[in-house]
């Protein structure tokens, strides 16, 4: 599951704040779309992040193919 959402440690990192309440204030702050879970604790879905963050865009111009018309022969 960990590999669909964000952990609790990574949460701490990005908010700066332990207490769900807080972490929510400060992802609405940044735009970034969250769900409290009924025990209170928050989801964040890692594709939305990374997503935000660029980090899938940069992923797939690395795996784009290029192709180039050689005007030699």
């Amino acid at each position: 599951m960990s590999d669909l959402v964000l952990t609790d440690e990574q949460l701490v990192e990005v908010t700066r704040k332990h207490r769900p309440s807080a972490q929510c204030r400060a992802l609405r702050k940044m735009g970034i779309e969250h769900r409290q879970r009924p025990d209170g604790t928050v989801l964040v879905h890692r594709q939305h992040y990374d997503n935000l963050l660029g980090v899938v865009a940069n992923a797939k111009v690395t795996r784009e193919k290029r192709f180039e018309i050689n005007w030699e022969d």
